[in-house]
């Protein structure tokens, strides 16, 4: 995981790359997912990238870079080597409600973001 991570951030590094890891059975995920995929969150996270997993997937290879949590979808700023930093947030509220919640929670991750 850390050398695709690594590898994603060399591509563009001016711009800003969170590690996503989420589920098709994660209903805030899939929220997630749709609003990211149909271009709803374009302007609010203009040049952003994510670099997305499977939790149930990719879980093992996951954990060995640092990228654990007790909650999904989980958010992950990571650090130079691909591994994460720490800086992170997980979870979110099911519903419709569930990607205006997440919004400035990433917004706020963002501004912790390595310039």
């Amino acid at each position: 995981i850390a050398a695709v991570v690594r590898s994603e951030m060399a591509k563009a590094p001016s711009k800003p790359l969170l590690v996503y890891v989420g589920a098709a059975w994660c209903e805030p995920c899939t929220r997630f997912h749709q609003a990211a995929a149909a271009g709803e969150l374009d302007t609010t996270f203009s040049g952003l990238r994510l670099l997305e997993f499977d939790f149930d997937r990719d879980h093992e290879a996951l954990a060995k870079a640092g990228y654990t949590s007790k909650l999904i979808p989980l958010f992950a700023i990571p650090k130079a080597d691909g591994t994460a930093s720490g800086m992170a947030i997980s979870g979110g509220i099911k519903g419709e409600g569930a990607v205006s919640e997440l919004v400035p929670r990433l917004s706020k991750l963002l501004g912790r973001y390595p310039r």
